[in-house]
């Protein structure tokens, strides 16, 4: 069996921590058995490999987020990336053309298909390991995973399961009602229908051949030349939805949606995470800040207060899904890379048509920035503390506290810490965006190699 995690969002419900590039899924808020903290993506990579399933596992995001996942897991799994986001579809649909050319996986495995932020007790993943023989015992096209509902809720998708024709293992299903009124939950609550988690299940043969029909390429490369033609689409009405012969399997225990700060604030240990205090009489509230500023919250209980490089949040828990509907689509303001992070101080757009924009950069230890260079900006380096080394113009030079680098448009320039690096970056050009970036290496050993 291959596990396919999926790993993408808009980074909107749980502002202002998460932005476009830094989802809910890679904010480390949850607890570990060491009084540590993981991030969703971390616990549940720790889950699968106590299955025994990671080494099987391969996790499809988009490209923004590719360095953020192989900072928080290593090299340990497999990444596709999505040229940009077009729904569990597509994404699906890649990952199983991946496999097929690039893997070359028999057209008779199984493929699981499940979303990073799953929040389960580790029985959840050991069902997982059962779904090949589920699969192939029932004889039908899709198996999913339904969670019995502890409650009737308004914002779950729900499988409703034929309770006259049972197995030991599953039910055959009817149909699937999205996210229905409380009224209409707690009937479904009342008939067993099941919360529809987002887990299921296929051969390849299977996703193959609805891929052909549709007209879809199933080779990678000629799918990935085609993808931002694909309609956006979730694989619920694109094929769940469709499909005549599907079961669902009941689980029991424990699984949470944990999509906002109410209900995530139930897995956080403390009440203030970062600098502030909660007065003895604010009962029910967090605080959660990642600013220097303290946070000092008096008389004030059932609420979240959030602070961080994009904003902060102040609100009753109850309406704390509303978060989303009123958060902007500005550039993010903080961003973790494979090589450290920064966060925007400032942005300013003069009146001559000029950018300017500068941030706080953070590169770890015998960590470096790719050999790079921008057409259309210069920047500027103010090293704050740390030592290491910098290329510009295919010039190799050391650097220390105090020095500053000019980059000139068009120079090709890459940094290494050797130790924890920290500098400023004044970004300077009539048009400043992300993509104004041709790389020529990650590897600091081929940059070194290119200097005369």
């Amino acid at each position: 069996m291959k596990i396919l995690l999926l790993s993408g969002g808009a980074g909107r419900r749980l502002w202002p921590l998460s932005n476009k590039i830094r989802a809910k899924q890679f904010l480390k808020l949850l607890s570990t058995d060491n009084n540590g903290k993981e991030s969703m993506l971390q616990r549940v990579c720790r889950q699968l490999e106590a299955a025994d399933l990671i080494s099987n596992t391969y996790l499809i995001t988009n490209q923004n987020q590719k360095d953020l996942i192989q900072n928080q897991i290593a090299a340990s799994i497999p990444i596709i990336s999505e040229p940009r986001q077009k729904g569990t579809f597509s994404a699906v649909s890649l990952a199983v053309a991946y496999l097929h050319s690039k893997r070359e996986t028999g057209l008779d495995e199984t493929i699981c298909v499940l979303p990073v932020d799953a929040f389960a007790d580790q029985s959840f993943f050991y069902l997982i390991n059962q779904m090949p023989s589920i699969l192939e015992k029932s004889l039908a096209e899709l198996a999913h995973i339904g969670v019995e509902p502890e409650f009737p809720s308004d914002q779950m998708g729900y499988i409703v399961p034929n309770i006259t024709e049972q197995s030991n293992d599953y039910f055959q299903i009817t149909h699937f009602i999205e996210k229905p009124n409380r009224k209409k939950a707690a009937e479904l609550k009342k008939k067993k229908a099941l919360w529809n988690c987002g887990v299921y299940s296929f051969k390849l043969s299977f996703m193959l051949e609805l891929l052909k029909d549709k007209g879809i390429p199933t080779q990678y490369d000629e799918l990935l030349s085609v993808y931002n033609k694909l309609p956006k689409l979730s694989f619920d009405v694109a094929v769940a939805e469709h499909s005549k012969r599907s079961i669902v399997v009941p689980y029991a225990g424990q699984w949470k949606d944990i999509g906002t700060w109410k209900t995530i604030s139930e897995h956080i240990p403390s009440s203030v995470t970062g600098r502030g205090m909660l007065s003895d009489d604010s009962i029910n509230t967090h605080v959660v800040n990642e600013l220097p500023q303290p946070i000092h919250v008096i008389g004030i209980s059932d609420s979240m207060i959030v602070a961080g490089a994009e904003g902060i949040l102040v609100a009753d828990k109850n309406r704390c899904a509303e978060v989303k509907l009123q958060h902007t689509n500005d550039m993010p303001r903080y961003v973790e890379k494979r090589w450290g992070s920064y966060k925007v101080l400032e942005k300013i757009d003069d009146t001559d048509e000029q950018q300017s924009i500068a941030k706080f950069v953070n590169v770890l230890p015998n960590c470096n920035i790719s050999l790079h260079v921008h057409q259309n900006r210069q920047e500027i380096w103010t090293i704050l503390s740390g030592s290491g080394e910098v290329i510009v113009n295919s010039q190799l030079h050391s650097i220390k506290a105090g020095d500053v680098i000019r980059i000139p448009v068009g120079c090709n320039h890459s940094i290494k810490a050797l130790t924890s690096l920290t500098f400023i970056e004044v970004q300077i050009g009539a048009e400043i965006n992300e993509s104004d970036i041709m790389l020529i290496t990650y590897s600091w050993d081929e940059a070194v190699q290119q200097c005369t």
